[in-house]
């Protein structure tokens, strides 16, 4: 094999990577197994497609090594294949947010400046939330609360926030966090609070963000 040849084979490996990340689907599948382990019925839900369509774009995602997949009784359940996957997400989000302007246009209307942490704010709101200043709210299913959170958040599904709303404390500041800036919980979340006079907002971070800042993450 020549240098031609062998360059070639190389380039040709690492696009392996970037056609199966080339579906806005796969990367939602990506985005929601950075959340923990899942079956196939789960993320077919999740991504709003059957599941004849999920398996052939886990399909995808497995012969590119980015997914595993084991068997669970009657059920196929999937999982990243290493936390470089979910940092791969990430990192192609951001840039595709720097540089492309219908996309930062969009996500400026979801989030204003003060919900996007970096290295300061994140480590600020790590500590308020440990001093108990802040109360900080994971309103992820509980089973993804369960495969990771933000140090000393507390799991509050959204779909439960209603009946245990007061188990919240009234006149301290709350912050609501779901998948990532891609996620529409926390911001239902934060209206239902304030809705019931809490002082409420919601941050871009989810676990997957925490982790590519190089951050830890607790488990119960």
């Amino acid at each position: 094999m020549n240098k031609r040849q062998t360059k070639d084979l190389l380039y040709e490996q690492v696009a392996r990577i970037g056609k199966a990340v080339s579906s806005p689907k796969r990367l939602e599948l990506l985005e929601v197994l950075a959340q923990g382990e899942k079956t196939v019925d789960a993320l077919a839900a999740e991504a709003s497609i059957d599941i004849k369509l999920a398996s052939a774009h886990l399909k995808v995602l497995k012969e590119a090594r980015l997914v595993e997949a084991r068997r669970e009784g009657r059920y196929i359940a999937y999982r990243l294949s290493g936390e470089d996957v979910s940092a791969l997400w990430v990192n192609l989000r951001t840039v595709a947010e720097e540089h492309l302007v219908e996309l930062k246009v969009q996500m400026e209307r979801i989030f204003a400046a003060p919900e996007k942490l970096d290295a300061e704010t994140r480590q600020s709101l790590m500590e308020k939330a440990r001093r108990g200043d802040v109360v900080v709210i994971d309103v992820r299913p509980s089973t993804e609360y369960a495969s990771g959170h933000l140090p000393f958040a507390r799991s509050m599904p959204l779909d439960e926030i209603r009946q245990r709303i007061k188990e919240l404390p009234a006149g301290k500041d709350i912050v609501a966090y779901c998948r990532g800036p891609f996620c529409m919980m926390s911001a239902e979340a934060v209206a239902l609070l304030k809705e019931h006079g809490y002082r409420a907002q919601k941050i871009a971070d989810g676990t997957a963000e925490w982790q590519a800042a190089g951050l830890p993450l607790a488990t119960p």
